[in-house]
């Protein structure tokens, strides 16, 4: 068998589906093979592959294997081949942790690119401080950005207080000053609700009683039926199962007659709306990276789309049943070139240039391009929060059409940083 010749002629052919180099100059393509001095470099993925967060991590974890497979074919990280070692935090906090220690002691990995579920994310960003590697969260809990946070804990996502910041305004002026949360009860939700209700409250706005929803409850019904009469808006927060549950019986109540819908698009992640049979019509979600290519039409979604092998208006795998995670899911595709262009700009070779990897990372902003399809942002240096454009969403038809688009510079305006880790010692 003939060994490939590895040329930037084919790795721009194979990856950029017609010419989006333009964008990509930090790639730093080489030619020929990887360096033989270093050996590879371990990255590990920590993510959901079975359990309740599967639906997710699937998509994590074909962002990770594409991402991990571009950088190669283009030579790798500095020269040395990237090697991508996934283990399945079951979507539990205990596998997690064990999982996490395993990636660790037993396989090598340098870095860790982490999980979607904020339980098993605030479980191991202690542990990954412990042992002294970076951690990359793309759940979005607050504190592993903020009161569980370290020097090691980064994230290039948006997280509660961000959500919050970017969206609740806006509904506060657009939908109403009564609010109800609904929400499961675990850290994800509780977050969601204290974030919010900051916002609101200091809005001059009412907020009701909280209701959290075990998350092994079936029927809803018990817990819409506490949803006062006054509410204006009905905030939910939930994922799969119980996202379908939420909708198709707040639906059956005929709650959407009686008060505004607004949600995240965790809620109605991974899900077509035509799945759950028009249920979640007129909802407003606010969205990290629009579902449709049309609202953010440009060469780099436009590649990442057909990277993901996924439909331009409804994020479905063309070959399943499947739709993207698409909210979230991009954080494992970009988080892999984010070390690449930490690695390669500090000059890291092995773990004990660590400082200076993680000096790279504070601060680092990044372009709009293949490596980073969800568009320009900026990684700050003090809380190690991505500051990224969002969107809100309206379900019309069972398609989501983008009504405002908050700018990350919008954003960063709104969300001054609670938590300078600069100050840790390395």
């Amino acid at each position: 068998m003939t060994r490939r010749k590895h040329t930037r002629r084919s790795f721009l052919h194979h990856a950029l589906a017609g010419g989006v180099a333009a964008g990509t100059s930090y790639l730093a393509l080489t030619r020929g093979l990887y360096a033989a001095q270093g050996g590879s470099i371990v990255i590990g993925h920590h993510c959901e592959l079975t359990g309740g967060f599967s639906s997710w991590g699937y998509w994590h974890d074909k962002c990770a294997k594409k991402a991990v497979a571009l950088i190669n074919e283009g030579g790798g990280i500095a020269g040395r081949k990237v090697e991508l070692a996934t283990e399945d935090t079951e979507s539990n906090p205990a596998v997690g942790a064990r999982r996490l220690r395993s990636l660790i002691q037993r396989r090598g990995a340098s870095f860790i690119v982490g999980s979607v579920h904020s339980g098993i994310m605030l479980a191991s960003i202690p542990i990954a401080t412990e042992y002294k590697t970076v951690y990359f969260s793309a759940g979005a809990a607050t504190e592993a950005t903020g009161s569980k946070g370290s020097r090691y804990s980064f994230r290039t996502g948006t997280d509660t207080y961000a959500l919050a910041a970017a969206g609740a305004p806006w509904a506060f002026e657009n939908l109403g000053k009564n609010w109800t949360m609904i929400f499961p009860d675990y850290a994800w939700g509780h977050s969601h609700y204290q974030e919010h209700k900051k916002l609101i409250e200091g809005k001059g706005g009412k907020v009701n009683a909280p209701i959290a929803v075990p998350l092994d409850a079936k029927d809803l019904l018990p817990y819409l039926a506490k949803i006062p009469e006054e509410t204006e808006v009905l905030f939910s927060v939930f994922f799969g199962a119980l996202s379908v549950a939420f909708y198709t019986q707040m639906k059956s109540m005929k709650l959407d007659e009686k008060m505004k819908q607004y949600s995240v698009i965790g809620t109605i992640e991974a899900i077509s709306p035509a799945q759950i049979k028009g249920a979640a019509e007129g909802v407003y979600f606010l969205e990290n990276f629009p579902r449709p290519l049309e609202y953010k039409d440009d060469a780099y979604h436009k590649a990442f789309i057909e990277a993901m092998e996924i439909d331009p208006v409804n994020a479905k795998e063309v070959f399943s049943d499947r739709v993207m995670a698409k909210t979230h899911a991009w954080q494992s595709w970009e988080n892999m070139f984010v070390l690449k262009e930490a690695i390669e700009t500090s000059g890291w070779k092995t773990k004990k240039d660590d400082p200076a990897l993680i000096e790279a990372l504070e601060g680092l902003e990044m372009s709009n391009s293949l490596a980073h399809p969800q568009g320009g942002k900026v990684l700050r240096a003090e809380d190690h929060s991505g500051m990224i454009d969002c969107y809100i969403s309206r379900v019309e038809n069972d398609r989501f059409r983008v009504k405002k688009r908050i700018t990350r510079e919008e954003l960063t305006a709104k969300l001054p940083p609670r938590y300078d880790f600069t100050k840790a010692k390395l």
